[in-house]
């Protein structure tokens, strides 16, 4: 039973290969010291999925927060509170001796006097002295609230009394109430599968389940709950396995190592903690800000130079998350990039496809797996010629689509299978033998629908306006020895296809950066066109599919653009970095930034690039306070000595202040501070969920993701 609740989900070809030998890794960090046992229990694993995890605005990261006010309160100075207090208390202790001590007569016993008897004006009796002495605590605390209240004796208790010590030293907790208990698996007992509960209780109270594997078996349930998926054959997998049943394909129950902190079972993953910036709003200050599906939905984008942070501090955690929900059964990824960039081990994935280096066991489908000739030309075409606004005069990218579609169709008629890179090249330079040899077969089969399609071809064979010499240029970048191993379609290779997404498959695609820049760009956008036009035909949508690209230069094309603004709606999404927004044509910035709705700016933008990212943030209403501080003289040794006392509590000089406050409406953040004010390791970031919730500009701390 697999990751859904499936006895073999291994359909694909790239499932049933054996995973290929990498080079050596370096090895994981213990999780403890050297010659200490494992604990025996699983006391660390309950506290850990019975902490709390509140609703939180969108970006929060929720395992054990706190919510804040909206607003920030006002807080006093503490020197200015405790003088504040301690003069209170004075006044108050002055009030209390004047009338006790008869200076101020003796108005305030009527009210005593005529409430009892004449007889106890003198007290005689026990009662007598208890009634009068009560009078005098009733003065007296009324007293003390009303100096209490002015000396705001409550917020000193507050920030220095028993609650900051609570707030210092959190108590332990509770273990909840059995019915509320996540460890005992209430949902699964009241669908009339004691057994399996009590199963998976038995081992998250022994330390055999681990996040993976809550993860896992609660991704299961809901494919029973659904009724993708029976309830028999659920309660056999967990009777039989355990902690273990439906497990990934790989048969993987966790990453060779972490580098961030995750949560599986809210699905987020920790990039940084929020400044506590004034810039930020008051609720988010302080907190952990962590992604997830919810927010990758909507696809994220990652502007800064080399060197800040994007792969290391973005892309990593991401690519590492979406491991954990493939092996979760949650998600499927694709994460691209150079060799060597960092993108985790080996063996934290199923496939790993090293274009241009022979070792590699895995190749890459030049037409994404499909069999449909026009399809196929289209994301070819976007992958050929997409960054070339005009190929030619009078050209376009649906001109190239249809010079492919004539080639491409007619070849598949006669060889039952799509043109290699070499004979396609040949077939767009208009080779004499090739198109014969193609004619020919079509003859022959009598096909003459193809026929037309090429007889249409051959006519536009060195017109002015033909883009098949461009298109066989940029396939000759790919017709190099480097990739001779390569894009085969004999079927003598194991190539990997896109449509594997409808699977939890996670797969790597070194690109080959070093000698073949131009190349390495080609075929960024080809993976960028299969997946956009794979995702949108799954089956199964439940399955979150996302592609990391960690270097998206000559990737974002008007094609593209099309294809990320379609991501959102078959529960798929893109991660995409630039060193900056240079690279990107002109007049596709706004529409990529509109597109996306996760946007990040790094430290060390450019201005130019921070005011596009100031136009798509907009504007906001502010309140802006012009205050006028006029300094009092006194002339009299009364007023002097007045003076001083509110010196000596507030710690400034006695002033008359005028205050002037107007709205005002101001960019969010302008392009001068995206470009100077934003620190190293940060970056100013802003969120919109899938479901239209959305989170302002944040200014947050990439270095701390580990608090």
């Amino acid at each position: 039973m697999d990751s859904d609740g499936t006895q073999d989900a291994r359909g694909t070809h790239a499932d049933r290969v054996p995973r290929p030998a990498g080079p050596p890794q370096v090895p994981p960090r213990p999780a403890q010291a050297p010659g200490t046992p494992p604990p025996t229990d699983g006391s660390a694993f309950l506290a850990w999925l019975r902490t709390p995890r509140p609703e939180a605005a969108p970006g929060v990261w929720r395992f054990g927060h706190l919510p804040r006010p909206e607003e920030e309160p006002e807080r006093i100075p503490a020197r200015q509170l405790i003088s504040g207090a301690l003069i209170a208390f004075l006044v108050g202790w002055l009030i209390w001796s004047l009338l006790w001590n008869g200076y101020l007569g003796g108005w305030w016993l009527l009210p005593l006097y005529a409430m009892i008897p004449d007889s106890w004006a003198e007290p005689h009796s026990f009662g007598s002295v208890v009634v009068v002495y009560a009078y005098y605590l009733a003065i007296a605390l009324g007293i003390m609230v009303g100096v209490g209240r002015l000396g705001r004796w409550n917020e000193v208790w507050r920030r220095y009394g028993v609650p900051a010590w609570r707030r210092a030293t959190p108590a332990a907790e509770r273990p909840p109430a059995p019915a509320e208990d996540p460890a005992q698996w209430n949902q699964v007992r009241a669908a009339g599968a004691a057994e399996a509960a009590d199963r998976l209780g038995a081992e998250a109270r022994s330390g055999r389940m681990r996040d993976v594997d809550h993860a896992r078996i609660s991704r299961a349930w809901q494919g029973v709950r659904s009724g993708r998926h029976s309830l028999a054959t659920f309660t056999g997998a967990v009777l039989k396995d355990g902690a273990a049943a439906c497990l990934h394909p790989s048969g993987d129950r966790d990453l060779p190592g972490r580098l961030a902190r995750h949560d599986l079972v809210t699905g987020q993953v920790r990039i940084g903690t929020t400044a506590d910036d004034p810039r930020n709003p008051y609720a988010y200050r302080g907190t952990g800000l962590a992604l997830g599906p919810e927010l990758l939905g909507t696809s994220l984008l990652a502007v800064g130079p080399a060197g800040s942070g994007k792969s290391g501090r973005v892309v990593r955690p991401l690519a590492e998350s979406l491991c954990l929900h493939a092996l979760a059964g949650r998600a499927a990824v694709v994460v691209v990039g150079a060799a060597g960039a960092g993108l985790g081990p080996v063996d934290a994935y199923d496939v790993v496809v090293r274009v241009g280096n022979p070792e590699s066991v895995y190749d890459l489908d030049l037409y994404g797996g499909t069999t449909d000739p026009d399809e196929a030309a289209a994301v070819l075409a976007e992958a050929l010629v997409g960054d070339l606004a005009d190929p030619h005069p009078g050209g376009d990218s649906r001109r190239s689509t249809t010079v492919l579609a004539q080639l491409l169709g007619p070849y598949r008629a006669v060889h039952g299978r799509f043109p290699s890179v070499p004979e396609l090249r040949r077939l767009l330079d208009g080779a004499p033998e090739p198109l014969r040899e193609l004619r020919k077969g079509l003859t022959d089969s009598g096909q003459d629908s193809l026929l037309r399609e090429l007889d249409a071809r051959e006519r536009q064979l060195g017109h002015p306006g033909d883009v098949g010499g461009v298109l066989a240029d940029r396939v000759a970048l790919l017709d190099r020895p480097a990739f001779a191993g390569f894009f085969d379609t004999s079927g003598q290779s194991r190539p990997f296809s896109l449509r594997a997404l409808d699977h939890p498959v996670r797969v790597r695609i070194d690109l080959p950066e070093r000698g073949h820049a131009d190349a390495s760009r080609m075929l960024a956008r080809l993976v960028l066109a299969q997946f956009a036009a794979s995702v949108s035909v799954r089956e199964d949508r439940s399955l979150f599919a996302c592609l990391v690209l960690d270097d998206a230069t000559g990737v974002i094309t008007p094609g593209a653009v099309r294809g990320i603004q379609r991501l959102r709606s078959a529960n798929a999404g893109a991660v995409l970095t630039l060193r900056t927004l240079d690279d990107v044509p002109r007049a596709l910035r706004s529409p990529v930034l509109g597109a996306i709705g996760c946007r990040m700016a790094l430290s060390g933008l450019t201005p130019w690039d921070g005011q596009d990212f100031a136009e798509v943030w907009g504007k906001e209403w502010t309140e802006a306070r012009d205050v006028t501080d006029r300094q009092i003289i006194a002339e009299t040794p009364a007023g002097k000595a007045v003076h001083m006392l509110r010196r000596v509590i507030t710690g400034n000089a006695p002033t008359a202040r005028a205050v002037t406050v107007r709205q005002v409406e101001r960019e969010r953040w302008s392009a001068s501070e995206l470009a100077h004010g934003v620190p190293p390791g940060h970056a100013v970031l802003s969120l919109t969920g899938v479901r239209g919730e959305h989170a302002p500009p944040l200014l947050v701390d990439l270095r701390d993701r580990h608090e």
